[in-house]
């Protein structure tokens, strides 16, 4: 079932045009990253979804409605970048206020408290909260009302390792229990296994929109094998593979998609002169700036 519909959708000031006819769906249990340098369109589209923004042209509609409208509002949960509340409340005061202006239940609100890792600080005046914490309170309201799309934006800012991991875990949930979630996103070495699709956008435009594995085939970046010999048998090695010889025992090579299973035969050929193998394709980061260039922004 299609939750988030986007059809050539525009938004222009003046001259200044920020969302560039981009079309975009989202499915119920799908997971897509939406990625872009700052002013590339992702905030103004997302406010777009939420009605905020009025388009110029084109369509948005949230399970068939449009943008804005009560049923469409009460369908999604959005956690923006830039978090603030009340300091003088605390954690469980806020979340209980948001959870009434959305007709939960607030022993709901007191159960995603201790979901976001907020149990023991729940108390707390928020004034009192890191920049970490704030943030999972915003993730805590943006779960209230089981959402039916999840809006997210730079929702891991502010939380450390262990928490961005925990995060991620509530993501997968929110999947699995059917929610389409929509995030927006610059530390793109986590997303790489915890999203379905990868959406880029640059200058409003909308440049590429497929899982990982498909933006890799298509841009026909290379793989990186690496192959750990000795220090007696690494030159012999690579003149073997055609490799070169990089930090004293190991051979670097890169090679298409399509070469991968014939280097690996190579490869096992040699038998005991190789100790190991490690084959690295093409990171999402790589793929971020390929389809970021000025090249690809004329397409």
């Amino acid at each position: 079932m299609t939750v988030l519909g986007i059809k050539n959708a525009s938004k222009s000031y003046g001259d200044l045009h920020t969302v560039c006819d981009v079309s975009l769906n989202l499915d119920a249990g799908e997971r897509v990253a939406l990625l872009g340098h700052n002013g590339a369109g992702k905030t103004t589209l997302m406010r777009m979804v939420l009605g905020l923004t009025p388009l110029t042209s084109g369509q948005i509609t949230v399970l068939g409605m449009a943008p804005g409208s009560r049923k469409a509002r009460a369908a999604i949960g959005f956690l923006p970048e830039s978090v603030a509340f009340h300091g003088a409340l605390s954690g469980r005061e806020q979340l209980h206020h948001f959870a009434r202006l959305k007709s939960v239940k607030t022993g709901i609100a007191d159960d995603l408290l201790e979901r976001v890792g907020l149990t023991d600080a729940m108390n707390r005046k928020i004034r009192t909260y890191s920049k970490g914490m704030r943030q999972r309170i915003g993730l805590a309201q943006a779960l209230l009302g089981q959402p039916r799309l999840a809006l997210l934006d730079e929702p891991t800012s502010g939380l450390d390792p262990i928490s961005r991991h925990e995060f991620y875990d509530i993501v997968d949930d929110l999947a699995k229990g059917g929610t389409a979630v929509l995030l927006s996103s610059h530390a793109l070495t986590e997303l790489e296994t915890r999203t379905d699709r990868i959406a880029i956008m640059s200058k409003g435009r909308l440049l590429a929109n497929d899982s990982l594995s498909a933006l890799r085939d298509a841009a026909r970046l290379p793989i990186r094998v690496d192959v750990k010999a000795t220090l007696e048998t690494a030159d012999h090695v690579a003149a073997q593979l055609g490799g070169q010889r990089a930090n004293g025992a190991s051979v670097s090579l890169e090679v298409q998609q399509e070469q991968k299973v014939s280097l690996l035969g190579q490869i096992t050929g040699l038998g005991d002169l190789v100790k190991d193998i490690d084959v690295t394709p093409a990171s999402l980061e790589a793929l971020y700036r390929y389809y970021s260039s000025p090249d690809q922004e004329k397409k």
